[in-house]
């Protein structure tokens, strides 16, 4: 039966997902490194009943009635906000993502984020690689201490949570700011429940872990940076549209913040030359939060499961909208 299906993968993805879906269905790949234009992406779909999707393809109605064949889009992703969720469940198609899976290397990453920009780890390569250092100094490269310090998580989601239980190896004050409180979990991990201005006043380190939605956008922006110490650090592990970026390169460059680490961007990519990439106090990486071997084999594999499962009439195990289809 299932060899009748095609499925659309828009990027390589690794053998954990391609291996089930070319064994029970005919995939059309698309091999290139940079993804598929619009008009690309419409070639790729053609005749598809299902495709394997990523964060960087645009998928809205006018795409789905293109091609009615559709029946389940699988995102390599947490987030889906490159879908039209609502536009989707309209024309009975249902929509997959890949939570859980990546939720320790995303928490892992972000921890690696800031302890590189806490202890200023990209300048000190830089400085031993261009042949400077000469001797040990007394105030050569100093950064900021982790342990003991305040941390103020936004968003206390899956990741945020596994962000905060490592804080505790640091013996940390935990804040979190989340509309959807868990006193459980705060009570068991030492964590205070506080407004989103008073954790940004507070704390030492800002991690954000939050979806992209309209109110999320910009929910770091000029105001929210002049809250901050100026000894404080921001690390974005969400989604780049989330922190203003003209603003977090003002607040960068006058001081107001000692420094940020960057896994996302607005845009993305950013080009070589952009203010934030070539900042001494700003350290950027290309989305790699989930990049380890076996994170990226879990997401290839699931996201093949939901795309399989959907195919097949049942019930995906991580299924977005599979109550609205």
């Amino acid at each position: 039966m299932g060899s009748s299906w095609t499925v659309a993968v828009t990027r390589q993805i690794p053998d954990a997902g391609l291996q089930p879906l070319r064994e029970s269905t005919t995939v059309k790949l698309w091999d290139q490194e940079l993804p598929p234009s619009a008009d690309e992406l419409d070639a790729l779909l053609e005749g598809c009943d299902g495709a394997v999707t990523l964060l960087t393809d645009h998928i809205d109605g006018s795409v789905l009635d293109r091609h009615p064949r559709l029946r389940v889009i699988s995102n390599f992703a947490v987030g889906y906000d490159n879908i039209d969720v609502p536009a989707a469940s309209e024309r009975g198609v249902l929509i997959c993502n890949t939570p859980d899976v990546l939720t320790n290397a995303t928490a892992d990453h972000t921890w690696a984020l800031l302890l590189a920009a806490a202890r200023r780890i990209p300048e000190s390569m830089a400085y031993v690689r261009e042949g400077k250092w000469q001797t040990w100094g007394p105030r050569l490269l100093l950064g900021r201490e982790v342990s003991e310090a305040t941390i103020g998580i936004v968003g206390l989601g899956r990741i945020g949570k596994e962000v905060a239980k490592r804080a505790r190896g640091f013996d940390m004050r935990v804040l979190a700011f989340d509309p959807f409180e868990d006193s459980n979990f705060a009570r068991e991990h030492q964590v205070t429940y506080v407004s989103l201005a008073q954790l940004l006043a507070e704390s030492d380190f800002v991690t954000l872990h939050v979806t992209l939605t309209p109110e999320t956008q910009h929910l770091i922006a000029a105001a929210e940076l002049d809250r901050m110490k100026r000894t404080a650090i921001l690390v974005n592990a969400s989604r780049g549209p989330v922190v203003d970026t003209d603003a977090l390169v003002d607040a960068l460059r006058s001081g107001s913040i000692f420094g940020a680490a960057l896994d996302v961007t607005d845009p993305e990519p950013l080009p070589a030359d952009h203010p934030l990439v070539n900042m001494t106090n700003c350290i950027v990486v290309p989305h790699t939060a989930s990049a380890t071997v076996q994170t990226r084999d879990r997401m290839a594999a699931l996201a093949a499961e939901n795309l399989l499962s959907g195919l097949r009439g049942e019930r995906p195990p991580a299924a977005v909208n599979a109550d609205e289809v």
